[in-house]
């Protein structure tokens, strides 16, 4: 779910064309310090998770920023709502089937400058075995002065929300309906980023 080589997604200091970032540079995803979640109305509420196994690369090109990519995994089977037996669904084959499809993934094939601080990341995003297209809007949180000073960096992501119907996500329409699970799934991420030294 907005989960998703995800994530998101940060590298995108990408963005920041006049940075001193060397061509080249690498910077790594920090899953202790960043959040991949998910929201999901219904008849009751909101339900509420999150993923908490990811990884995540950007290769940072200043002299051509739309050469610079970013790439995300994420472990389906890592996915908290904090209740186990909804968790365990879930992961069951009757929903994620994280047996046979155990990553989310995400793959950039364009990157645009929108702002002083923020672009747009269009790239592949797999899940459940089905890929679709998807645009990542990035924000970088801070000023630009500190992406080129401090070893990381911090970025808000978002995107359109998914349509898990789209991936196969759907595991009974007719309880879904009575339920009102909405189809779409809101996407919340935020991701810290380390220089690769």
């Amino acid at each position: 779910m907005k989960s998703f080589r995800l994530l998101f997604s940060i590298g995108l200091s990408l963005v920041v064309a006049g940075s001193s970032v060397r061509a080249g540079e690498i910077f790594k995803f920090d899953p202790a310090h960043s959040t991949i979640a998910f929201k999901v109305r219904h008849f009751l509420g909101t339900a509420k998770g999150r993923f908490a196994k990811f990884s995540g690369t950007i290769e940072v090109n200043r002299d051509h920023p739309e050469q610079s990519s970013v790439i995300a995994t994420i472990q389906a089977a890592s996915i908290d709502t904090a209740i186990a037996k909804r968790d365990e669904h879930l992961r069951s084959d009757e929903f994620f089937n994280v047996a046979r499809f155990s990553e989310i993934t995400f793959k950039s094939h364009r990157v645009k400058q929108t702002g002083a601080s923020t672009g747009e990341v269009t790239g592949d995003l797999t899940l459940h075995g089905v890929t679709r297209p998807i645009t990542l809007h990035v924000q970088l949180l801070g000023d630009l002065e500190s992406l080129t000073k401090n070893p990381t960096s911090r970025w808000r992501v978002t995107t359109a929300p998914i349509r898990r119907s789209q991936f196969g996500l759907v595991f009974s329409t007719r309880a879904e309906a009575i339920s009102m699970i909405a189809d779409e799934v809101a996407v919340e991420i935020e991701i810290e980023a380390a220089r690769d030294k």
